[in-house]
């Protein structure tokens, strides 16, 4: 068509490709396929879990997982004998007598000093408020569980293995090794996952019973006690609800995997089924229950005082 009183040609069309523009762009995507959704978010968080991967935010905490920070904790690390590769410290700090006396016992033992800027702790350390000073912890090389029944069998004793159900605190950790080196356990097995391992704190709680007792690391529990069992061992769960007395174990005289729970929960449900016998310590009204730490030393005590001679 031509307007009315325009001298120009007909107007001129798209040709049908304003067509496209018109085109819907398919159905909306569902929730949890827009990345940006909440939905997509909880699907990706599900899809870790299953898989058993770390969220990105845990990835960068667990690189100071190898790292002692701040000067009070390196300079008690130090003292403590824990194992350590490297003494870095920030370019340009305020050097105060922390940091002198922790250079001095690096030198001694040893460990290699560095500097480096601050930065570089930041991300060594995930953050942490490091003062310019870490520690840079020699990785644990860890037994097999088999391990531990042979160094039994070397000892011409009978077994005497402690086994942690995901105990998840490194304090408790320390403190049940400085236990079973006591009362003459020959090793501690712990789950390869969820649970506690030998880091600087374990070490230093331990106060030096990490490096007489061997840890070994057991990719599924419940699998390797039930090869202790076939192996000879009577496994014996602490379980606050069991009616049998922790001192009244008869067997103690024989090879045993002791095995104790988790802080909160105890026991799980496969391991307490896995288990031949268990065990309580009686208590006094109104206490519930007693760390795992403190309630696994009780037991390794009765077992040795069970097994001594008569």
């Amino acid at each position: 068509m031509r307007k009315p009183g325009s001298k120009k040609g007909p107007l001129k069309g798209s040709g049908g490709r304003g067509r496209k523009a018109l085109e819907g762009r398919g159905p909306t995507p569902k929730a949890e396929n827009r990345p940006y959704h909440p939905a997509a978010k909880r699907k990706a968080a599900a899809d870790r879990r299953e898989q058993g991967r770390p969220r990105p935010q845990a990835k960068a905490r667990a690189q100071g997982a190898d790292h002692v920070a701040g000067r009070n904790a390196v300079l008690e690390a130090l003292k403590a004998g824990v194992p350590a590769q490297r003494l870095e410290i920030a370019h340009g700090i305020d050097s105060d007598e922390r940091v002198r006396e922790a250079t001095k016992l690096a030198a001694a033992a040893g460990v290699a000093l560095a500097q480096v800027s601050k930065y570089e702790l930041d991300q060594r350390t995930g953050g942490a408020n490091h003062q310019g000073v870490a520690l840079k912890v020699t990785p644990y090389h860890y037994k097999t569980p088999a391990d531990l029944l042979r160094l039994a069998e070397e000892a011409a004793q009978p077994a005497l293995i402690v086994a942690l159900d995901h105990v998840t605190d490194p304090h408790n950790l320390g403190a049940i090794l400085r236990s079973a080196a006591a009362f003459g356990a020959h090793g501690v097995v712990i789950p390869q996952r969820r649970s506690a391992q030998m880091g600087a704190t374990a070490w230093k709680v331990s106060a030096g019973a990490a490096a007489r007792v061997p840890v070994a690391h057991a990719p599924n529990l419940a699998r390797t006690l039930d090869e202790y069992k076939q192996a000879g061992l009577f496994v014996v769960g602490l379980d606050a609800d069991a009616a049998a007395d922790a001192a009244d174990i008869e067997i103690a005289t024989g090879p045993v995997a002791l095995v104790v729970g988790s802080e909160g929960k105890g026991l799980s449900r496969l391991i307490r089924q896995t288990c031949d016998l268990t065990v309580s310590i009686p208590m006094r009204g109104g206490t519930e229950s007693l760390n795992a730490a403190v309630a696994g030393g009780i037991v390794l005590y009765e077992v040795a005082k069970q097994r001594r001679p008569r």
